[in-house]
């Protein structure tokens, strides 16, 4: 499943990610830096074109074709500041799917999105009503995946990612697409451990 198939990467640039998690320890900012150029070097595996990456706090920017080369470059030009804002770049992804799907240039086997963030969004109920809408967009369950996995410790961002991944169906979605990791799954894992097993699954 993996080859033939897309990998959408969203990293969350508000404010809180410059927080580091242990004391004197790197920040979610530099983990998750390692971590997408873990990802970007293993998805040129199989995906030669590399990766699409969005970088959002309030507003949200596109990278398209992100091979290990590129990562540090957009690290470089963002940094950590402003809210959360992700409904309107998670809108901006599945779009950008369904477009390429209904143009005939979706890989056969369609698209994987990882979000990487650390904080409750701005809009909890708009996060809901986007993945569910993509729901009803889709032809069959593994054509689109979307794992969020939260890095820090954010009591709300794990409430909210806990009732993401467990009542999206009892609120109207088509399909169960939405997989999320919190800090407690992650345990003795690295982010970029997460990554792979969230593109392996």
């Amino acid at each position: 499943m993996m080859s033939d198939r897309d990998y959408t990467l969203i990293i969350d640039k508000s404010g809180s990610m410059s927080t580091p998690d242990q004391a004197g320890g790197k920040s979610r900012w530099d983990t998750a830096q390692e971590s997408t150029l873990a990802l970007a070097r293993k998805c040129e595996q199989f995906d030669p074109d590399g990766i699409t990456v969005y970088v959002f706090s309030g507003r949200f920017k596109r990278y398209e074709n992100v091979t290990s080369a590129k990562v540090a470059q957009i690290f470089q030009e963002n940094d950590p500041a402003g809210t959360t804002n992700l409904a309107s770049v998670l809108q901006d992804a599945l779009n950008n799917y369904f477009r390429r799907k209904a143009a005939g240039q979706a890989k056969a086997n369609g698209e994987t999105i990882l979000v990487i963030t650390d904080g409750e969004p701005d809009d909890r109920k708009a996060v809901f009503e986007v993945i569910i809408q993509a729901t009803r967009q889709m032809e069959r369950d593994e054509e689109l995946g979307i794992s969020i996995i939260q890095v820090g410790a954010d009591a709300q961002a794990k409430k909210f990612l806990t009732a993401l991944d467990d009542q999206l169906q009892s609120v109207g979605a088509k399909f169960d697409i939405c997989d999320t990791i919190t800090l407690d799954d992650l345990e003795d894992m690295s982010l970029a451990d997460v990554l792979m097993n969230a593109i392996t699954d």
